[in-house]
């Protein structure tokens, strides 16, 4: 995989803090900042084509399904 660097400013207390907290955890803070970034990425990329049109018919009430209770609802999904 290829690298790259990236360069930022930060409040020094922010970057000593969060250095103390990796460390205490035994991560390097570089590590920590990596898996941020991936959680990031995760939680906010757009939704993928099928997500998008699921959601369009859920904001104009198709396909949408109702249960009376958690049960029921256990019980539509399977579980």
């Amino acid at each position: 995989m290829k690298t790259d660097v990236m360069t930022f400013k930060v409040e020094a207390e922010l970057k000593e803090n969060f250095k103390t907290i990796a460390a205490r955890n035994d991560r390097p803070a570089a590590q920590v900042i990596r898996e941020l970034m991936r959680e990031y990425i995760s939680k906010n990329r757009e939704p993928n084509e099928l997500t998008l049109e699921t959601m369009r018919k859920s904001e104009r009430g198709e396909d949408l399904h109702t249960a009376k209770d958690i049960n029921d609802l256990y019980k539509q999904l399977g579980i």
